[in-house]
């Protein structure tokens, strides 16, 4: 049985980015996550979408963000994830987009994310691409 993550929008946007140091490592990730099997939350789809189209046409942010969504199992942002986001962000546990991912996982039952991004540190396991 496959072990499920939570899968950052981090990790995609450094995989399909330009020069920095974790380029490689998170594309690595991506390419070798044989054994996992990769969640997301919908609203990680739209924010790297959103993000892809600050550095590229339409056209290949679109394409990209849908290939973010195939690699992934989507979990629905809905009225239960907000309440949860909403009650990590009243605790000051996590803020923002960061706690609609996090919330998504807790929810679903996914213990861990990937994720360059520390902030998680503080509500689940964080497992660092550059350290896989």
């Amino acid at each position: 049985m496959s072990r499920a993550v939570l899968v950052d929008t981090s990790v995609f946007a450094y995989a399909l980015g330009g020069e920095h140091p974790q380029r490689e490592p998170c594309r690595a990730f991506l390419r070798d996550s044989r054994g996992l099997e990769l969640h997301a939350s919908v609203e990680m789809v739209q924010e790297l979408t959103f993000h892809r189209l600050r550095k590229t046409d339409s056209v290949t942010a679109v394409e990209q963000g849908r290939l973010a969504g195939r690699t992934c199992v989507l979990h629905a942002f809905d009225e239960r994830v907000l309440d949860a986001a909403l009650g990590l962000i009243r605790d000051g546990t996590v803020r923002g987009r960061d706690a609609v991912h996090a919330a998504t996982a807790m929810l679903a039952g996914i213990p861990t994310i990937v994720s360059t991004d520390p902030a998680f540190d503080a509500v689940l396991d964080r497992l660092d691409p550059a350290g896989l």
